[in-house]
C-alpha cells in the first residue's frame, strides 16, 4: 500500500466520522419531535450555541480534509500527466503523489483541530442537555442520574481524544 493510499485512506475516515458527527448535530438541532413548532430554534440559548459551535467544527475539519484529499488527488493527476499519462501500474493502484510535506502536516493539523473542538463542543453542549432535563449538577438534590450521566461522558470521551491526538502526534512524525 503506497504512501498516498494511506493519506487518502486517513483523510476518508476523518471525512466519514465528520460527516456522521455532524448529520448527527444537525438532526438534534432542528428536529424536536415534542415541539411540533420548532420553538426550540427561535432563541439561542447556551445548548444551543454548543450545538451550533460543535456543528460548525465537524463541518470544518470535514471540509479541510476533503480539500487535502483532492490535493493529494490533483498532485497525482499531474505526476501521471508530466510522465506521458503512461504508468506500469494497474488501473486500481494508486500511485504516489509529491504533496509538500508542510502543506500536508498543516492541513492534518487543522482538520484533526476542528474534529477534537467539535468533540469538545458536543461534548458540552451533552452536559447542558442533561442539566436541562436531569437538573443542574452541583445544587444537591436529585442530582444522582445527573452525576451518572455525566461522568462516564467526562471521562470517556477526553479519553478517546487524548488517543485520538496521541496517535495523530506519532503519524505526524512518520509523513516524510
Amino acid at each position: 500500500m503506497s504512501a498516498t493510499s494511506i493519506h487518502i485512506t486517513a483523510l476518508d475516515g476523518i471525512v466519514n466520522v465528520n460527516s456522521l458527527f455532524t448529520l448527527a448535530v444537525f438532526i438534534g438541532l432542528t428536529w424536536n419531535p415534542n415541539d411540533p413548532n420548532n420553538s426550540s430554534l427561535t432563541r439561542f440559548d447556551p445548548p444551543n450555541a454548543f450545538h451550533v459551535l460543535s456543528f460548525t467544527c465537524f463541518l470544518f475539519s470535514s471540509l479541510v480534509a476533503l480539500g487535502l484529499k483532492q490535493a493529494i488527488r490533483l498532485a497525482n493527476r499531474s505526476i501521471n500527466n508530466y510522465n506521458g499519462g503512461i504508468t506500469n501500474h494497474s488501473v486500481w493502484s494508486v500511485d504516489l503523489a509529491r504533496v509538500n510535506r508542510s502543506f500536508l502536516l498543516v492541513g492534518y493539523a487543522v482538520s484533526s483541530m476542528g474534529s477534537v473542538l467539535g468533540s469538545l463542543f458536543l461534548m458540552l453542549a451533552l452536559v447542558n442537555m442533561v442539566e436541562i432535563t436531569l437538573g443542574i449538577l452541583g445544587c444537591g438534590g436529585d442530582g444522582y442520574y445527573g452525576y451518572l450521566a455525566v461522568v462516564p461522558l467526562l471521562v470517556l470521551v477526553p479519553c478517546g481524544l487524548l488517543i485520538y491526538v496521541s496517535s495523530l502526534l506519532r503519524l505526524y512524525s512518520l509523513i516524510d
